[in-house]
């Protein structure tokens, strides 16, 4: 890890320096050498970090999104090439231009983040030796290798021997509760986090193999955050717990506000929609209006919780506009155009094998040509054979059709 952090020593100037700012705000409060001023400053960091990797995130969700709704293209792609790898890349590649989909945008907030995760576990590190690093100077880093967070020092890891932490001024009993439990936190968190996306904020309706590795990343990620926990020290642990902390707070506003079509939170937001509209006869707000506007122009294409929406919204007496707001009519006959709608929308359709066995069963349809040529009352009569049996086959040399008659002079 030591070498790790050292590959991201360029930015432990600003991150140190950061760190120095917040201090001497919450040293004014709390005393600058308590564990409350140095942990709130690591705290801060977190928040000043992720609040600048909004826009990431932004593009991380519509990237997810865009992955989820490509999946069945993408099983059709490699079950098509399944014997050539090299055109399957090459579809693959194709696939995600065409939609303007980059596969690894899910990625971009933690590998923006990680070069400000291993500065500070460099910092850390040096304050635990009593080194000085970045802009603190030997007196801030011994203030901060004194300070404890219910106390554990924050340059204390658990698995270190107990002399290392006798010189810390600190109890091992008292390092490996604290770490244990927040080690415990973190994996917690972020299992929760993976577990309502995948619960709440996947399109139920489409079941790829995506959908099988992000239920394995569940269950995978706490393990190995678990595992590499017992070796940070525990102002990383708390980084890392604010950081979880956030982003499961994130994802639980975006699922709430913006969520992904045809998921359970999607039948939530609209269920919440349509008691608003009920309640105040309007749809207020403006990213409510623009959702009622995209669901008006899908039109046939709306997927079932939209169309549960719309025939909702009739029960109660509106008709969602084309401009995002609701129109007052009666309940009776918004129903009855509702329910009109959906079935021009569905139709049904029969299963393969009896639309196979029909088409085999019926005749060819006759064009109005061959009707009106058959008489009408009558069916098609036969040509009547001759009387003498199978007709001659004209011999091979001889005209064809009528023949004209030969002269008297002419020899039999």
């Amino acid at each position: 890890m030591d070498t790790i952090a050292s590959l991201f020593s360029f930015i432990t100037t600003p991150v140190s320096w950061i760190i120095v700012q917040f201090h001497k705000l919450y040293g004014a409060v709390f005393g600058p050498d308590t564990g409350w001023a140095w942990g709130l400053s690591i705290v801060s960091l977190v928040i000043l970090i992720r609040i600048c990797l909004i826009p990431l995130f932004v593009k991380q969700i519509k990237s997810t999104r865009n992955m989820q709704a490509l999946q069945p293209k993408m099983k059709a792609i490699q079950e098509r090439y399944k014997n050539d790898k090299q055109r399957q890349s090459e579809e693959m590649m194709k696939l995600y231009k065409e939609t303007g989909t980059n596969p690894l945008s899910s990625c971009l907030p933690i590998l923006a983040q990680s070069p400000f995760f291993f500065a500070l576990y460099h910092v850390l590190s040096k304050i635990a030796s009593g080194d000085t690093i970045g802009v603190l100077n030997q007196d801030l880093v011994n203030s901060a290798r004194e300070a404890k967070i219910f106390g554990a020092p924050i340059a204390a890891k658990f698995m270190d021997d107990p002399a290392k932490v006798e010189a810390l001024n600190a109890s091992l009993t008292d390092v490996r509760i604290v770490t244990a439990v927040m080690i415990v936190l973190m994996s917690l968190s972020q299992f929760f986090t993976q577990r309502q996306l995948m619960q709440k904020n996947v399109d139920l309706t489409v079941k790829t193999p995506y959908m099988q590795q992000q239920k394995m990343l569940m269950y995978i990620f706490p393990v190995i955050f678990a595992v590499m926990g017992i070796n940070f020290p525990v102002g990383v642990l708390v980084y890392w717990l604010t950081t979880n902390v956030w982003t499961m707070g994130q994802q639980m506003y975006v699922i709430n506000q913006n969520p992904t079509p045809g998921s359970k939170a999607q039948d939530h937001y609209l269920q919440r929609l349509v008691k608003s509209v009920t309640s105040h006869g309007d749809v207020r707000g403006r990213r409510r209006r623009a959702v009622v506007q995209a669901i008006v122009a899908k039109g046939p294409d709306r997927n079932d919780n939209e169309r549960k929406f719309v025939t909702s919204l009739a029960k109660a007496g509106f008709t969602p506009q084309a401009d995002g707001s609701v129109k007052k009519v009666d309940p009776a006959t918004a129903e009855a155009e509702s329910v009109a709608a959906a079935r021009r929308q569905q139709p049904k359709r029969q299963p393969k094998a009896k639309r196979q066995a029909g088409g085999a069963q019926q005749p060819p349809a006759k064009t109005s040509l061959e009707k009106a040529d058959q008489p009408q009352g009558a069916k098609a009569q036969q040509p009547a054979k001759p009387a003498g049996g199978s007709t001659r086959q004209a011999k091979s040399g001889q005209r064809k059709g009528q023949q004209r008659p030969k002269h008297p002079s002419s020899k039999k």
